[in-house]
């Protein structure tokens, strides 16, 4: 049966599909099916590294544009490296970075697709008191209000996965992200406490929370 639609996620390294390699390192973007009815593709084409400009000058949302039909949806979640100083990556949250991300919008409207905007997963920095760290700066508020303005669905995923790590607390919250002792996993015989990319449980619990903030706009995904 030919799918009724495709949902097509532009993105960064939270997103992203890993290989077996960097297991048990995933992306939201790898386990967005498990919770949508199995009539909708998802091609995810986020990419590690990427901004919303590196994104566009290397060609990637061009690809998804030519692939894109009528009736389709481009999810697009970028922010983690708008920031990075770079000139290949930076933005800058109130001028650059929303006129890339407006040109997501424009593409998939061109093309009779529905586009969707999230504001960057939050990363797992608490402080010494227990609080947790906005590392963000404006990039959520800036996206948050482009979606406003242009009048299209927002997920406020940076919002969401914050209250996640504040409710579960600095130690709980790790079982969401890639911490591993030494030895305990082949593929980081070393150890590794990232802060910053999910593991498959977190995958799991951050591509339910896309997925539940999409039935909201759309019923009909449910």
């Amino acid at each position: 049966m030919k799918p009724k639609l495709t949902i097509y996620i532009a993105g960064d390294s939270t997103a992203a599909n890993y290989v077996p390699d960097h297991a048990p390192m995933q992306g939201w973007g790898a386990k967005l099916h498990l919770f949508l009815p199995s009539s909708i593709r998802i091609v995810n084409a986020a990419t590690n590294g990427r901004s919303s400009k590196s994104f566009i000058d290397e060609g990637r949302l061009d690809s998804i544009l030519n692939g894109i039909q009528p009736g389709d949806f481009l999810l697009a979640q970028f922010g983690h490296n708008d920031s990075k100083e770079d000139v290949e990556r930076h933005t800058s949250p109130w001028d650059t970075y929303p006129k890339y991300l407006l040109r997501y919008i424009d593409g998939a409207r061109g093309k009779g697709a529905t586009p969707v905007l999230i504001s960057p997963l939050c990363r797992r920095h608490f402080d010494c008191d227990g609080l947790l760290i906005n590392t963000h700066g404006d990039y959520p508020r800036s996206v948050e209000a482009l979606s406003a303005r242009e009048k299209v669905p927002f997920i406020d995923l940076n919002g969401r996965s914050a209250t996640a790590f504040k409710e579960m607390g600095e130690a709980q919250s790790r079982n969401w992200l890639t911490w591993l002792k030494p030895g305990e996993h082949l593929n980081y015989p070393e150890g590794i406490e990232d802060n910053t990319h999910l593991n498959e449980h977190g995958a799991d619990a951050v591509a339910k929370i896309v997925a539940e903030a999409l039935i909201k706009h759309y019923p009909h995904f449910g």
